[in-house]
């Protein structure tokens, strides 16, 4: 239905990701996604969540308070209520984070909505997914993000920046599967390279137990 999205989760808590890490952000999690990445860290949302209408979801943020907003997943793009809530939520006065994994047309998203958008690397398993004609719909205002599980997808990453002429078009991400590819060693391959990227940490995993949802 046009006015009706499958929740997941709504919280308040402190932005981990992206160039706003650290920001306090509510955060809409919708349930839904084609996609099944290794190293996912939000398989509850594939299938858990209950029905709310997009008035129903813009009331529970604006009763929480926060103008800074992340719509997330699973992927929320899935769900056609998803555009309207993002729109309504950019009437409100809200800065608006779409959390997306590349794999979805990114075009009729709100001019308003600032897009976080994944490239799949071959270590997530859903390369084969990555919609690479939305690399040209970005703009200096969305981001892009790769998630690494180790060297070869961070040459991976390296060699698709260059290939598509990415860097200056909008904010590059790099981060390491948490637990799995070393911060450190991911600052020496970027340094090393002379990379112009931003070196990405999950800040709500060191803050909490890397497990615990709602935050």
């Amino acid at each position: 239905m046009a006015d009706t999205l499958i929740v997941n989760e709504i919280f308040h808590s402190i932005q981990g990701e992206g160039t706003r890490a650290g920001l306090p952000c509510t955060f809409v999690r919708l349930t839904g996604c084609q996609l099944r990445c290794s190293w996912c860290d939000s398989a509850y949302a594939f299938h858990e969540g209950r029905p709310m209408s997009v008035q129903a979801v813009l009331a529970r943020v604006v009763d929480i308070g926060c103008s800074l907003v992340e719509v997330t997943g699973g992927e929320p793009l899935l769900q056609p209520a998803a555009l309207p809530l993002m729109a309504r939520l950019a009437d409100a006065g809200c800065t608006v984070l779409l959390e997306t994994s590349g794999a979805c047309d990114i075009a009729p998203v709100d001019e308003r909505v600032i897009r976080i958008m994944d490239v799949k690397c071959p270590g997530s398993g859903e390369e084969d997914h990555n919609r690479l004609e939305n690399l040209d719909l970005l703009r200096p205002s969305d981001e892009l993000k790769f998630v690494l599980t180790g060297r070869a997808d961070y040459e991976w990453a390296r060699g698709l920046i260059a290939q598509h002429g990415l860097v200056g078009r909008c904010p590059i991400l790099l981060g390491p599967v948490f637990g799995r590819l070393s911060p450190e060693e991911l600052a020496g391959w970027i340094l090393a390279d002379g990379l112009d990227v931003r070196l990405q940490l999950q800040l709500h995993k060191l803050i909490w137990d890397p497990s615990r949802r709602g935050v």
